[in-house]
C-alpha cells in the first residue's frame, strides 16, 4: 500500500523554527493561551476582564492579553497567561471554546514587513479593518500587529503549508534586495 503521508510536508519542531533574510525574521510562538468567543461580546467582556476592544486586521494588539474580533459576534481571546474562565455555554449570552492546541501561531518582524505582508494579501496594511479574518498566502488566517511585528493565527493543519510559503516568500523578497 502507498505511503500517503510522503506527499506532505514535514512541520518543523516550532519551538527552534525561525526564517531569517535580511530585513525579515519569522518565527513560531508557542505556548499561547487561545479562546474562541461567540456571542454576546459586551458580557464576555464583563465577565472575562479583558481590557479594551478587539483589533481587527492589521490593527495592534498590545498588552500580555488582549483579543482579536474574527466577526460581529465573535472573537479569539489571547493571553500568555491562563485567564481562569471556564470553558462552556454562560447565561449571560456568550460561549468560550478553548483553541489553543488547534491554532498555530507565527510571527513576522522587519523592514521589509510591507513586502512581505504584500506577497501574502492584496489587503493594504495601513488600512486596519474590522475582522482580523482574512486570506493570506491563500488560506484562512487571523492577521494583526502585534508590538512591531505581524501575528499570523492558522489551523495547525496548515502551518506546514504556510511555513513553506514563508520560506519561499522570504528567500524571494531577500533575492529582489540584492537586485
Amino acid at each position: 500500500m502507498r505511503d500517503l503521508a510522503e506527499k506532505w510536508s514535514v512541520a518543523p519542531d516550532w519551538r527552534n523554527a525561525t526564517i531569517e533574510v535580511p530585513g525579515l525574521k519569522i518565527g513560531a510562538v508557542t505556548g499561547l493561551h487561545q479562546r474562541l468567543v461567540s456571542g454576546d461580546l459586551a458580557a464576555w467582556a464583563g465577565a472575562s476582564g479583558f481590557d479594551g476592544p478587539a483589533v481587527g486586521a492589521f490593527g495592534l494588539a498590545e498588552g500580555i492579553r488582549y483579543s482579536v474580533r474574527l466577526a460581529r459576534d465573535r472573537l479569539l481571546a489571547v493571553s500568555i497567561t491562563p485567564n481562569g474562565m471556564a470553558t462552556g455555554w454562560f447565561s449571560q449570552g456568550f460561549a468560550v471554546t478553548e483553541i489553543s492546541a488547534g491554532l498555530q501561531v507565527f510571527e513576522v518582524d522587519g523592514p521589509v514587513l510591507d513586502a512581505f505582508v504584500a506577497r501574502g494579501t492584496t489587503l493594504d496594511p495601513r488600512q486596519p479593518s474590522a475582522s482580523a479574518t482574512l486570506s493570506f498566502a491563500g488560506i484562512s488566517a487571523i492577521v494583526y500587529r502585534h508590538q512591531s511585528g505581524l501575528r499570523i493565527h492558522v489551523d495547525r493543519g496548515l502551518a506546514a503549508y504556510l511555513w513553506t510559503w514563508m520560506e519561499t516568500a522570504a528567500a524571494n523578497i531577500a533575492a529582489g534586495s540584492r537586485n
